[in-house]
């Protein structure tokens, strides 16, 4: 397990991409990409429009409130544990897996939030990962080299350990 100390919790409030306002901006943009999603609105809001990505991540919360838009579960359907701050090697796992095994659904026990880091290092160059920046809108994270060497950047300031206590 990977836990993301206090201290570069920050970091991880800004967008990693393009941030839209709404979903409806950046349609035109996935047309005709794998599209990968974390959060349970921004899965849902892409399902309310006939999009089905390739893998959800969601964790049936909102904003740490129980999401009232659950997304549909598409495909296999992969339970995991992952605590707020970390990453979790059953998470990880789940997401490689998941690449080669669209579509599926990653429902997580605990914070889904962090798995665009993951998903970004597993996802072929061309695609796209979409998540909920909240009270912001969506980013829109278009898979590349650069993608890969700042995620990549931004695991290691991750530090091996135990999930902090509750």
């Amino acid at each position: 397990m990977l836990v993301l100390p206090e201290e570069h919790r920050k970091l991880f409030k800004e967008p990693f991409g393009e941030l839209f306002p709404s979903l409806e901006g950046l349609l035109p943009r996935i047309e005709g990409k794998i599209v990968y999603a974390v959060g349970d609105v921004v899965t849902h809001n892409l399902q309310a429009r006939g999009i089905t990505p390739a893998i959800a991540v969601i964790d049936g919360h909102t904003m740490r409130n129980p999401c009232d838009r659950l997304p549909a579960e598409r495909g296999e359907c992969i339970r995991v544990r992952n605590p707020a701050g970390t990453l979790t090697d059953d998470l990880t796992r789940a997401l490689e897996y998941s690449i080669l095994h669209t579509p599926a659904t990653i429902v997580v026990d605990g914070e889904e939030d962090l798995a665009v880091i993951p998903l970004v290092l597993a996802a072929p160059v061309g695609s796209v990962v979409l998540y909920g920046q909240p009270g912001r809108g969506v980013v829109l994270r278009t898979i590349d080299t650069g993608a890969k060497k700042v995620a990549r950047s931004f695991l290691g300031r991750f530090l091996p350990g135990q999930a902090p206590g509750p």
